[in-house]
């Protein structure tokens, strides 16, 4: 039998793993600056390790987000290439709005978490002691709160200036080749670095993973799609993209690599809701009939589409709606490779191909279980026998405002309290009648609530146990910068600018663009 070639693309990488480690027990769960010194350990294996074991060309083009170095600037003990990547062109962080010029700042929503009112009670405390005649103490303790506020609105004000200069960057192999990058055209680069992969490596199996860093936040799209869409810059960026997936699936096609190579298309999260300009332009998509988005688990958060392509191979228009997750790839792919599931510890995926191919009508996963961060979020149980998809929230993030579905006031929903309400019983829901998750079960509503619950809670305790500890890469001590570890191409003095990538150029001269 041929080896098949692979092709994976997420329109967003996953950031981060319980089982890795990649995953935080505090507010933020992804790295946020580049000099951190956590990221995804050495010992666990990928499966571009297990296929370049296996004799495939890897190259991972786009957004890593799995950290970089460990104790110096150049060891990159983190980087794609120890993961198994023969080729790497992207960024090792994530795109924010920071890195686009005029597109504002992430930071800006700190100020959300500043104790105002305690900073407040705090001083009037202190006007109350110089009344009283403590005026010596009531100065000096004024005066050193004054400075400690100065001290890191100054800091705050430095790290937002120089967030793009030492943080948005572009690499090539192990080389910083342009710092901040210029993203007008990184999405057309980066489309013409894939083709070029495919055409050096069209006679030998290959894996390329297109990570693909829209749509974001940060939006950016190159002169010849801005201005395209009815939906404005979100909608140009979302056109860009369709573009980019054409001119990948016209080099198969050209290269006769077609019927040879799966293609998976698909995403990690649901919309960024939360996303909107500085201009208020809405720089986020829809979840439709779903509810919430990006950094939830409710189903607009977790359920995304996936497409498939593997003519001859599989059967096309087929429409599957059982409930599958990205952790399948993993065993999906190396099966496929000809290479063996390793065996030392737990996989959570199970194989796809049985059931995109027909042979199985029901996915393997009886029951899902979703995270938000480090902390065990919601179960989802689909039993054996029954049409039956029940979904157990234990925790759901506190909506501001009230009547929204976000959390507009922090950008973001986070986990923890007291962000969160927790529920017990856990908020009850059956999917398969209540797509939406617009009312929740109860006893007087569902007859086996009492046992439903029960069942789904016994499976999150045996999964929990199941858990072993790892050394946590999200802790404080990783996230901070550390000076040694920055990547810089020019010197600190020039804020590490330069611009070095030899590939400026677009793929196409003409671009043809269908709008809706």
């Amino acid at each position: 039998m041929e080896i098949p070639r692979i092709l994976i693309s997420l329109v967003l990488l996953p950031a981060s793993s319980l089982s890795l480690g990649m995953a935080s027990y505090g507010h933020v769960g992804v790295f946020i600056i580049s000099a951190a010194s956590g990221g995804l350990p050495r010992e666990e294996i990928t499966f571009a390790r297990i296929l370049k074991d296996q004799g495939y060309k890897t190259a991972l083009i786009g957004k890593w987000h799995q950290g970089l170095s460990c104790e110096h600037r150049g060891d990159h003990c983190h980087h794609p290439r120890v993961h198994g990547f023969d080729h790497f062109y992207g960024i090792p962080m994530t795109n924010l709005r920071d890195c686009q010029p005029g597109h504002g700042s992430i930071f800006y929503a700190a100020f959300a978490h500043v104790p105002y009112g305690k900073l407040l009670a705090t001083l009037g405390g202190l006007v109350a002691l110089h009344t009283a005649g403590a005026r010596v103490a009531a100065r000096r303790l004024a005066t050193g709160l004054a400075a400690l506020l100065l001290a890191m609105a100054g800091l705050l004000c430095v790290f937002i200036l120089t967030f793009a200069d030492l943080n948005c960057f572009l690499m090539r192999g192990e080389e910083v080749v342009e710092q901040p990058y210029v993203a007008e055209n990184l999405t057309q680069r980066m489309t013409g670095e894939a083709v070029e992969f495919l055409e050096r490596n069209s006679d030998v199996p290959f894996l390329l993973f297109f990570s693909f860093l829209q749509v974001h936040t940060g939006l950016f799209a190159s002169p010849r799609f801005r201005g395209k869409s009815r939906h404005g810059l979100y909608g140009d960026v979302v056109t860009e993209v369709d573009w980019c997936v054409g001119q990948i699936m016209k080099t198969l096609e050209r290269l006769e690599l077609k019927e040879k190579t799966l293609v998976y298309l698909t995403s990690d999260q649901g919309p960024h809701l939360e996303e909107i300009s500085v201009h208020g332009e809405v720089h986020h998509g829809y979840s439709g009939i779903y509810r919430a988005g990006k950094s939830t688990n409710w189903e607009g958060g977790i359920r995304v589409p996936g497409i498939f392509h593997w003519p001859g191979k599989l059967p096309a228009g087929k429409v599957i709606d059982e409930p599958t997750s990205n952790m399948d790839l993993f065993p999906s792919v190396v099966n496929l490779a000809g290479a063996s599931i390793p065996s030392d510890r737990k996989i959570d995926g199970h194989d796809l191909m049985p059931l995109l191919q027909g042979r199985v009508v029901r996915s393997d996963h009886e029951f899902m279980f979703h995270y938000c961060n480090a902390n065990l979020n919601a179960v989802r149980w689909h039993p054996a026998n029954s049409t039956s998809l029940w979904k157990a929230l234990f925790f759901t993030p506190n909506f501001y405002p009230e009547n929204t579905t976000g959390c507009f006031h922090m950008h973001i929903c986070h986990c923890i309290d007291p962000f969160i309400t927790h529920h017990d019983p856990p908020l009850l829901f059956d999917l398969s009648k209540d797509p939406s998750e617009s009312k929740p079960l109860s006893p007087a509503t569902e007859p086996n609530f009492h046992s439903i619950v029960g069942v789904m809670v016994d499976a999150a305790k045996a999964h929990e146990q199941g858990v072993e500890p790892v050394p946590e890469q999200l802790t404080l001590q990783h996230h901070l910068w550390k000076p040694w570890l920055q990547p810089c191409c020019s010197t600190l003095g020039q804020l590490c600018r330069c611009k070095r990538d030899h590939r400026q150029g677009v793929v196409e001269a003409e671009v043809e663009v269908h709008v809706e």
